[in-house]
């Protein structure tokens, strides 16, 4: 019976050509539909991890690059719902532990995201987990390898650091009028000597 697996040479062979020539085009779709630099090159290198996870899968050409598009359009949705995720979460956050007239939406988007990430690591993943990426505690268990117990205690240390935490008020930005009022007289006594 022949071997349907083919060799190891084959099959680099076959990914870099398949690389070289669809690169461009799965690139180009990429770019048409997401919004950062970063994120079309993440995209561009789950299209081809998978390709090459899943190469016994890939149909000869010219149906390669057909595949490769139909990899890419379910690696940019999956990168629309995260960010929808991310999203959400950060909108939750805000809902809860900042009132709404005190700093601008980018202002507070940043905060939250500050005091996520100041978060102790393992509460961090938890949160992160359950909110973002919407898995139950049972779920989140299994991921983090722990009992649903330590989730759930994790979420509710994490939530209630971070409504410590953005409760406080924001420092005030420096003044302007303050910061320009010290730039004319500094350079108006440089300009004397």
């Amino acid at each position: 019976m022949p071997d349907h697996h083919p060799s190891w040479e084959h099959r680099e062979r076959r990914f870099s050509s398949l690389y070289r020539e669809h690169y461009r085009s799965i690139w180009a779709y990429a770019v048409r539909r997401v919004e950062s630099q970063a994120d079309v090159a993440d995209v561009v290198a789950d299209v081809f991890a998978t390709a090459w996870r899943r190469f016994p899968e890939l149909p000869d050409p010219p149906a390669d690059l057909l595949w490769l598009y139909g990899v890419a359009r379910r690696v940019v949705a999956g990168k629309r719902r995260s960010a929808l995720r991310m999203r959400n979460l950060i909108a939750r956050l805000q809902a809860t532990a900042v009132p709404a007239s005190t700093v601008t939406g980018d202002q507070v988007t940043d905060r939250v995201l500050a005091a996520v990430a100041r978060l102790r690591p393992m509460e961090r993943e938890a949160i992160a987990l359950v909110h973002w990426e919407q898995l139950s505690h049972a779920e989140a268990a299994q991921v983090l390898g722990c009992s649903v117990n330590a989730v759930a205690i994790r979420v509710h240390r994490a939530r209630a650091r971070l409504r410590q935490e953005l409760a406080r008020p924001e420092p005030a930005p420096p003044n302007a009028r303050s910061e320009c009022g010290a730039l004319v007289s500094d350079s108006s006594q440089a300009s004397e000597g």
